[in-house]
């Protein structure tokens, strides 16, 4: 399945026949020169999943064992680097296989809303868009695709070690006697999970840490992602959305293939001191300001959510019980 342009490029095309305009593209690398008898192998692609993972040269041996993962699994591999470092990773023998994209101090969904376009990621039938801290010593992506596969899980992650260094959501935590778990069951503080939940984050959740996306998921996702605000915090919560459906049943968390969530953060510094200057001469420390804008960006993100609600009179929730009721009414009304 290839996703096609948008209508409104259509206008600006009329220059061209129609025939040779080709609605998709993707990431995969093209030799200079093939032999005859390779030519029509060239554009043949089955089952192509996709890792893009924002790294630092200082998690390079994290990485390098992630990607010593992927890549013999028919996976095409994308590095987004955060810290300027590229030429730190040409000793590896995989790095020329590899997509390398650099802009300095950008994050993941930065680089994922510029890059991961659509059209160009139509090839693959997964991508994995993680971040490069995760252990995966527990972790085959084949065995993991074909789960999710079975499952039909549009939206998902691995589970995490529950020795991991840092666990933010209870749902992610792994259930060691499960292949798949869909929703947690938590009665803590303010938080409520029973089999009466419905939405996150009891269930219909993934963290924004390891996610992996279906094809359609993707294609809404890359939407949802706003281009003006780079952090994500928050979205997370909003992912069940582009579900492709019901997201207490297309949402989950894969147990049997889990990772390490080793919670190093490395862009904007190390957290350990004052990392660059003001003009004025006063050291601030970057993770604060980070965070800072992470949770000023949270805000601006359900503000322009509930504004587009406001705005768009025909949108129907399809997580709201009573919404749900009035959108079967008027389909009854519509047909009768």
């Amino acid at each position: 399945m290839l996703l096609q342009a948008f209508p409104a490029t259509s206008g600006k095309l009329k220059g061209l026949p129609r025939g040779i305009i080709h609605a998709a593209s993707d990431l995969e690398m093209r030799p200079l020169w093939l032999r005859s008898s390779s030519r029509s192998k060239a554009s043949v692609y089955s089952n192509r999943n996709l890792l893009a993972v924002p790294v630092g040269i200082k998690q390079k041996h994290n990485v390098d064992a992630m990607v010593q993962k992927f890549l013999p699994e028919n996976f095409t591999i994308i590095l987004f680097h955060y810290d300027g470092n590229v030429d730190g990773w040409w000793n590896l023998n995989w790095s020329s296989k590899a997509v390398h994209i650099v802009a300095q101090n950008q994050t993941k969904w930065w680089f994922a809303k510029r890059f991961l376009h659509p059209d160009i990621v139509s090839i693959y039938d997964y991508i994995f868009l993680w971040d490069e801290d995760l252990g995966v010593e527990h972790f085959s992506p084949s065995r993991y695709v074909k789960i999710v596969k079975e499952e039909g899980l549009e939206i998902s992650q691995p589970a995490l070690d529950p020795n991991s260094t840092e666990i933010h959501h209870r749902i992610t935590i792994r259930a060691r006697t499960k292949k798949v778990h869909r929703r947690v069951y938590e009665r803590r503080g303010s938080t409520r999970c029973s089999d009466a939940s419905e939405g996150p984050p009891c269930t219909g959740f993934v963290e924004g840490m390891a996610p992996v996306f279906s094809r359609s998921a993707w294609y809404c996702t890359w939407h949802l992602i706003q281009n003006d605000l780079v952090h994500g915090w928050g979205m997370d919560m909003k992912l069940g959305y582009c579900a492709q459906g019901d997201r207490t049943k297309n949402v989950g968390v894969v147990d049997s293939e889990y990772v390490v969530h080793k919670g190093i953060q490395t862009l904007g510094g190390s957290g350990r001191g004052k990392t660059k200057q003001r003009q004025g001469g006063a050291a601030i420390d970057m993770r604060t300001e980070i965070r800072r804008q992470s949770t000023w960006e949270f805000e601006i993100f359900k503000e322009r959510w509930n504004q587009a609600i406001a705005e768009d009179k025909n949108w129907v929730d399809p997580f709201k019980s009573d919404q749900r009721r009035l959108r079967r009414r008027r389909g009854t009304q519509r047909f009768s």
